[in-house]
């Protein structure tokens, strides 16, 4: 089982500040943990198979920001395909979860592979761990595993979305999901442990308490800088004067050795 979890959705995500970060933040910690093996169980659990499922799932949840969809739902309304055959149908099995579980007769499916009451508990389907079996069911159901394994990005979108839409961020995604995992499997065959989520691979950019961890760590080294959870040009410039000093590549990327040596030289 490759052990992917929060750190490497977040690797793979987008970043963001304020609400939306918060909202990201609830959804990547919640699935987190449960997440390889919850795919190991739908056997997605190769490189590329991992990789296409992060890649389709964080896009459709708008960077693993909701498990809702944004629209209201009306557009369904009177969509017979999608079994809304009630008047409110529309609104109230508008899609949900990390791949937007649409209508009624899906709804009232896959509660059922579940044995959970999606028809009548239609916002069960927005709770983030379900959101991933759901996500995970489709994917079966759907016999995507063989598209993954083809490397096949335009077809794997054709069965998640219907049509291409967000074909290229869905590539781009795919290419950063894979270079992630690719990290993990290396780590693992040296026999080094993987990134954490309390020491993460961190650099400009980066957001979240693990910088606000690493900027508490560097002022406790006597470096003047703000603790503001923001990795940007300022933190960056220490943790390069910090490596340097520590005899590390001074390349501003705070990995397993910087880390390490941030841990063995506290006063």
């Amino acid at each position: 089982m490759i052990p992917v979890d929060a750190v490497t959705m977040r690797e793979i995500a987008p970043r963001f500040s304020g609400e939306l970060a918060e909202h990201q933040d609830a959804i990547i910690n919640a699935v987190g943990p449960v997440l390889a093996s919850t795919l190991a169980a739908y056997e997605i659990d190769t490189r590329l198979r991992i990789a296409h499922f992060l890649a389709q799932t964080c896009h459709e949840s708008a960077s693993f920001r909701t498990t809702e969809e944004f629209a209201s739902g009306q557009a369904y309304e009177g969509r017979k395909d999608l079994g809304n055959t009630h008047a409110g149908d529309g609104v109230r099995y508008k899609g949900r979860g990390l791949l937007q579980l649409t209508g009624r007769a899906n709804y009232r499916e896959m509660g059922q592979r579940l044995s959970v009451p999606l028809e009548d508990q239609p916002e069960l389907a927005a709770e983030p761990v379900l959101s991933l079996k759901i996500a995970c069911e489709f994917w079966r159901r759907k016999a995507i595993n063989p598209l993954c394994d083809a490397d096949d990005v335009v077809g794997v979108t054709l069965k998640v979305n219907g049509g291409r839409n967000g074909l290229a961020e869905r590539s781009q995604l795919t290419a950063k999901a894979k270079a992630a995992i690719a990290r993990i499997q290396g780590l693992v065959m040296t026999g080094e442990a993987p990134p954490t989520a309390n020491r993460p691979v961190l650099r400009r950019g980066s957001q979240g308490e693990a910088v606000g961890d690493l900027q508490r760590k560097l002022q406790q080294r006597g470096f003047s800088l703000a603790i503001d959870e923001d990795f940007g040009a300022a933190t960056e410039a220490v943790v390069m004067v910090f490596q340097r000093q520590q005899g590390l590549e001074a390349d501003g990327i705070v990995g397993r050795d910087t880390w390490n040596a941030l841990d063995a030289n506290k006063r």
